[in-house]
């Protein structure tokens, strides 16, 4: 009895750390820091930043290499993006909220790798980092 007991729950523990581990991997990477790393990255297209904030704020200053899809019209960018489906895409706004709300968009579209930017525009002036302007 001791033994299939233990058995019982060397299962149950193999089984819970796999389940685990999976659900970890699945949200490992769902930000990404701000950091000059994450313009090399836009810069050789390995990842693809979108500011989906107004246009108005896009071009008072943006992150550079970012590209404008305004939250509130992020449906109308679909068919834009499905070459990035499986790719990874940065999202940041002014402060997070319209960030967030653009990733479940994508995310309901099964976009794969839709990742928010720590601290989005407000972080990323507060640590210094490289602005452009129009």
């Amino acid at each position: 009895m001791k033994v299939v007991i233990a058995g019982l729950f060397i299962v149950v523990s193999i089984v819970t750390f796999v389940s685990l581990q999976c659900s970890a991997k699945a949200t490992a990477q769902s930000s990404v820091a701000a950091s000059p790393y994450l313009i090399e990255r836009v810069a050789n297209n390995e990842w693809l930043l979108i500011d989906v904030r107004s246009p108005q704020e896009f071009a008072d200053g943006h992150i550079p290499g970012a590209v404008n899809m305004p939250h509130d019209s992020i449906n109308d960018y679909i068919a834009d993006l499905e070459g990035h489906k499986d790719k990874p895409i940065i999202i940041y706004c002014r402060s997070g909220r319209r960030a967030q709300l653009a990733m479940k968009v994508l995310q309901d579209m099964d976009f794969s790798e839709v990742m928010h930017l720590e601290g989005d525009m407000l972080g990323w002036s507060a640590a210094g980092l490289t602005i452009d302007r129009m």
